[in-house]
């Protein structure tokens, strides 16, 4: 690890992303279907061979959960050089200049539509919208928890275990940055 990445992680501050009962309860339900449906395509369609067009016509449902995997939020880092996302082999880095507004907001998510987003399945990410909010953009796992970030051009959504900690962290270090 070079000196930069030693120093960041130093400083950093990690928040866990721990799943509400709705993330739960979809998942599960979404896992199920999605395992049963490639059963039943595998008993029910002629010519499921191996590796022939029928055994990937019915893996494919199963396919989605897997590729769907690597997508959920494990948590969240606050450090120098601002909020990165935790996935499961990545980090997404979430650009935080001009940060106006951090706020802890549980059932803001509340009607929220999908325009470009995973609803469920290990995560709620992506773009939605909602009156509220107007567009933004989620990485969250647990709606009670929302803490709403709004940037001079597009708001965020993330939902950490300790909201309150969270938030007073991303206020310290909007203060740091001299904004």
């Amino acid at each position: 690890m070079d000196t930069r990445r030693q120093e960041d992680a130093a400083e950093s501050r990690y928040f866990p992303a721990p799943w509400g009962r709705t993330l739960i309860i979809m998942s599960v339900f979404a896992t199920l279907c999605c395992l049963g449906v490639s059963a039943a395509l595998w008993l029910l369609l002629p010519g499921t061979q191996p590796f022939g067009p029928g055994f990937w016509l019915s893996m494919t449902p199963a396919l989605l959960t897997v590729a769907a995997a690597p997508f959920v939020v494990r948590g969240y880092s606050v450090g120098p050089r601002g909020l990165r996302v935790r996935r499961l082999f990545w980090d997404t880095p979430v650009a935080l200049q001009g940060l106006k507004e951090v706020r802890y907001q549980p059932g803001v998510l509340n009607g929220s539509l999908r325009l470009l987003a995973n609803g469920g399945l290990y995560s709620f990410c992506g773009w939605f919208w909602n009156r509220r909010l107007g567009i933004y953009r989620g990485f969250m796992t647990d709606g009670r928890r929302a803490v709403v970030l709004r940037l001079p051009r597009r708001t965020v959504v993330v939902s950490p275990d300790d909201p309150l900690t969270f938030v007073a962290v991303m206020r310290q270090w909007v203060a740091s940055e001299g904004r």
